[in-house]
């Protein structure tokens, strides 16, 4: 005679007419707790789902604002280089007369070139052929080291003298209204300056920089920037730098535009120029 227990199990087993049947019915027959053990796997599915989404999402709105700086700071130096090319060749054209007067001054007055090359540190450290009309003896380079100790610049990178006795009478006036860096213009339009950046170092002068001071070499060099409207060389080099890293820090268009204007009445004023 069967138990209960076997009687139940026999009811329930597998081929009893019970099971049979339920399957017949189409009722799904599940485990105790397989109903709990589903919901929890569907809820860790759904959850791997939207953390997988979230993740997705993440990257792409990365991605869109990389691209989105990318644009805009090539959309930035476009603008600048736009706005150089302009800019110098209209200079050129306006002041082709006046460097034709300096050019015959400059023969009259002293033996040598018109133009003085010299090679200065431009973007990343590259060294390119910087040009400037005369304003010195050819033997002014060779004269320097001897003029050393005489040096007024407070900060010793840079070398700066007031009287200095190699530059020529029509030197003093060019550099006075800072003409004798005109033929930058041409620099400009070679891609090796900009119209508005830091003044382009020596190399010499790059080999005293602190890591601090190498942060002017981030940017293209410019024939003007903060500095030259705010006192020219009567600025201390360390000045410099702080005023350099400035511009670097929030150079843009309007900026630019905004120091070219302001340098026209600081080189007609000549003060800090020598």
């Amino acid at each position: 005679m069967m138990t209960d227990k076997g009687a139940e199990m026999g009811r329930n087993g597998p081929g009893s007419p019970e099971r049979d049947k339920d399957h017949a019915s189409g009722h799904d027959v599940r485990l105790p707790g397989l109903d709990a053990f589903s919901g929890k796997s569907e809820l860790s599915l759904l959850s791997g789902s939207l953390s997988s989404r979230a993740k997705f999402y993440a990257k792409l709105r990365t991605r869109i604002k990389k691209r989105v700086r990318t644009f805009s700071s090539n959309g930035s130096r476009i603008v600048k280089r736009g706005m150089d090319v302009c800019g110098s060749l209209s200079a050129i054209i306006l002041l082709l007369p006046l460097f034709i007067v300096i050019s015959v001054w400059l023969k009259l007055d002293s033996p040598g070139p018109l133009i003085y090359r010299q090679v200065r540190i431009g973007l990343h450290g590259r060294p390119f052929p910087f040009y400037k009309f005369r304003s010195m003896f050819i033997d002014s380079d060779a004269r320097r080291a001897a003029l050393l100790k005489e040096n007024e610049s407070k900060d010793g990178v840079i070398f700066k003298m007031k009287d200095d006795p190699r530059i020529t009478r029509c030197g003093r006036f060019i550099r006075k209204y800072s003409i004798d860096e005109t033929p930058q213009f041409l620099n400009v339009l070679l891609g090796d300056m900009s119209l508005v950046g830091p003044r382009p170092p020596l190399q010499s002068e790059v080999a005293q920089y602190t890591l601090d001071d190498r942060k002017r070499l981030n940017v293209l060099p410019g024939i003007t920037c903060i500095w030259q409207i705010s006192g020219r060389s009567d600025i201390p080099f360390r000045e410099q730098v702080v005023l350099d890293k400035e511009y670097i820090r929030g150079h843009g268009f309007w900026k630019d535009v905004l120091i070219l204007f302001k340098t026209i009445p600081a080189v007609l004023a000549g003060k800090g120029a020598y």
